[in-house]
């Protein structure tokens, strides 16, 4: 064990994780040794025979865990960007240990008697330590802490079970968006596609070894592709591969897993004091309730769908789900003028990086990055960029821009390493993943407005993981509630289009020239446009999300067809539109059914309360300034969860959010 490198903290800067050093055989050696170490620990924290104080106890148990921490960090990061056939298996097989270990910790009776002496007495501590002392106790709590015996071995059963089948359903999912990404063997059945774009499915085909071209699927209903196939026939087929995503029987199908998913979860929640799933997530978000959650939905749920619902008008009326894209992007161009697919050689990815994600991050927060390319990520694709304020290193940025087999759909970003003065981190280690198909070698890459937008959301993601300072790790990082968390993503997505922005990096990428002022201001005045389309997908996979999670534990064990079960929860809250799916369906819902966003899904529309009044802050304010950037990174995004997070933005913005910003950007007003 003492050739780990996963045993002692790394060397590298910013101790980002020594992948070249790292093998297939360290990382379950390193887990075995974390829990051990950690468990450990926490027993040391039990026996102490002196009462128990914030050093003894809290600030003792954030120490714990060192190696797990890292080995955890690297390893799953690999089981969303680069499972492997090892990584997936590994995955299964850890995942309910790493559960068991997580109760055996929250679940401890004498733990919770500690933190709970503690808390009763935090009025004593510190700002910083009283939010930990709280979060603390609060997860604790609603983890089960306070339970009998009998009920703790049960939930710690039911979060080991939920553990692999989480796991299943991602690695089920990822098994069939692979098999079912599009085959074309005739170059004409392509037609409206850029050259680029084909160039993509030709090197896509070849990497997998087969003849013709490939369209890989993206995680949402939605294919790119869709707004610019020419032939309906290729539409249809490339929607009806996107839908049918576990639900074609055998081992890739999800649906079994998924009902399975449901019942534990509702069972949780019952144990737990809960009516439902959703009313447990609630509990420990912004939002505090289900009922505040639905208040939301219902005072924009039906202006989207009645927006949705002109716009198919617009269309011609009888539309289909595999021809709204297309016949959407038609009526664009003949209305603003704006053809999206012709642009795309002003968006050229590295100009897009440098002179707009990263430009724009130095204007506002004085932030640079420096490209290392000595520096080893955890593949070939992975680059790494050194990021400096004007105090020095403030840690290092990680991007994997395109997709592959091994990685799973859509957009997402994570720390490998998390600033906390408490562990002596005093730099961040964060990731950008996308899945921009890959050109032919020597090609450049060309982006579409939705992968900007994209790439500038998750590296709001990063800014945040990069700048929130605290001194404890719990706290650290975009550890926030999921209501919370993408606020600041939303905010960084809005300078897309901005004035001060769009100059700088839509620039021609055979001229050079930049996009014409009147392209430019074309493209703002589209912005309200398809606004029906976009909001009712989103709100229709939200109410499926809460569907789903507010069943009670005998509402869950009824429900036995997956299909059934959609179609009548969407018909309830109004979705009538069969041509606007749903952004994700159930079957194919990694979100909600293999990540953090069970009963959350929601988070994005409340998140854009806050972004959208943000962004009216900075109009009111002068602009992307400096002193504006500093002034939002000073009080929200340096915060961490060092603070209630609601309480940061009111000191912010001078008072709560306001829903009119939201609403006239959705065109709901």
């Amino acid at each position: 064990m003492t050739s780990n490198p996963f045993l002692t903290r790394s060397t590298s800067p910013a101790a980002l994780p020594p992948f070249a050093e790292i093998r297939d055989e360290h990382y379950e050696p390193a887990f075995e040794h974390g829990m051990r170490e950690q468990r450990a620990t926490v027993d040391r924290i039990v026996a102490d025979p002196a009462p128990p104080t914030f050093a003894n106890t809290l600030e003792a148990l954030e120490l714990s865990g060192p190696v797990l921490e890292r080995v955890a960090a690297a390893f799953f990061t690999l089981a969303s960007a680069h499972a492997t056939a090892f990584v997936r298996e590994l995955e299964e097989r850890i995942a309910p240990r790493l559960a068991a270990h997580s109760d055996a910790i929250r679940l401890s009776a004498p733990l919770f008697a500690r933190v709970d002496a503690v808390h009763r007495a935090r009025d004593l501590l510190e700002p910083e330590q009283r939010r930990l002392v709280e979060r603390t106790h609060t997860e604790m709590r609603l983890a089960g802490a306070a339970l009998d015996s009998t009920a703790k071995a049960e939930l710690t059963a039911l979060n080991e079970r939920l553990s692999v089948l989480s796991a299943r359903f991602d690695a089920a999912l990822v098994a069939d968006t692979n098999e079912l990404a599009l085959v074309v063997h005739e170059e004409a059945e392509l037609a409206g596609l850029a050259a680029d774009t084909v160039s993509a499915a030709r090197e896509a085909a070849r990497a997998r070894g087969q003849d013709g071209w490939v369209l890989p699927l993206v995680l949402p209903t939605g294919q790119p592709a869709l707004a610019d196939l020419s032939d309906a026939g290729t539409r249809a087929r490339l929607m009806a591969a996107s839908r049918s995503r576990g639900t074609r029987g055998g081992q890739h199908d999800t649906r079994a897993v998924l009902l399975e998913i449901v019942r534990l979860r509702a069972r949780k929640a019952r144990l737990l004091g809960f009516p439902h799933h959703a009313a447990l997530v609630a509990a420990d978000e912004t939002a505090g309730s289900t009922e505040a959650v639905a208040a939301l939905l219902d005072r924009i749920v039906p202006p989207a769908v009645r927006n949705a619902d002109r716009e198919q008008d617009e269309l011609g009326g009888t539309v289909t789900a595999a021809d709204w894209a297309f016949l959407a992007e038609g009526r664009r161009r003949a209305a603003f003028d704006v053809d999206l697919a012709a642009l795309r050689p002003y968006f050229e990815a590295e100009r897009v990086l440098r002179d707009g994600v990263f430009a724009t991050a130095g204007h506002l927060y004085g932030v640079t990055f420096t490209e290392r390319a000595d520096l080893v990520g955890y593949h070939p694709d992975v680059r790494v960029f050194e990021t400096r304020d004007d105090d020095g290193l403030l840690g290092l940025y990680l991007l994997d821009l395109y997709t592959r087999d091994e990685k799973r759909g859509g957009a997402w970003m994570n720390s490998l390493v998390e600033r906390a003065e408490l562990t002596g981190e005093r730099h961040a280690v964060v990731v950008n993943n996308l899945n921009v198909p890959k050109p032919d070698a020597g090609q450049p890459t060309l982006l579409t407005l939705d992968s900007v937008e994209t790439l500038f959301h998750e590296f709001g993601h990063a800014l945040h993981g990069l700048f929130a300072s605290v001194r404890y790790p719990k706290l650290a990082g975009t550890n926030v509630p999921r209501d919370f968390v993408e606020f600041p993503s939303q905010v960084n997505e809005m300078w897309v289009l901005h004035p001060e922005v769009l100059p700088g990096y839509a620039r021609h990428i055979d001229t050079g020239e930049p996009l014409p002022p009147d392209v430019a201001d074309r493209l703002r005045a589209t912005a309200t446009f398809g606004q029906g389309f976009a909001t009712t997908e989103y709100l229709a996979a939200t109410v499926l999300d809460q569907a789903w999670h507010r069943l009670s534990a005998e509402e869950a064990d009824a429900v036995t067809d997956v299909t059934a079960f959609e179609a009548e929860a969407l018909a309830r809250a109004g979705f009538d539109l069969p041509a606007v799916p749903p952004r994700y369906s159930s079957t194919y819902f990694a979100h909600v059914f293999a990540g953090g966003y069970s009963a959350a899904y929601y988070a994005y529309i409340w998140s854009e309360v806050l972004d959208a009044d943000t962004v009216a802050w900075f109009e009111e304010h002068g602009g992307l300034t400096r002193e504006n950037g500093d002034r939002f990174r000073r009080l929200v995004l340096g915060r961490g969860n060092a603070e209630d997070p609601i309480a940061a933005y009111r000191r912010f913005r001078g008072r709560d959010a306001d829903i009119a910003p939201l609403l006239a950007r959705r065109g709901l007003a």
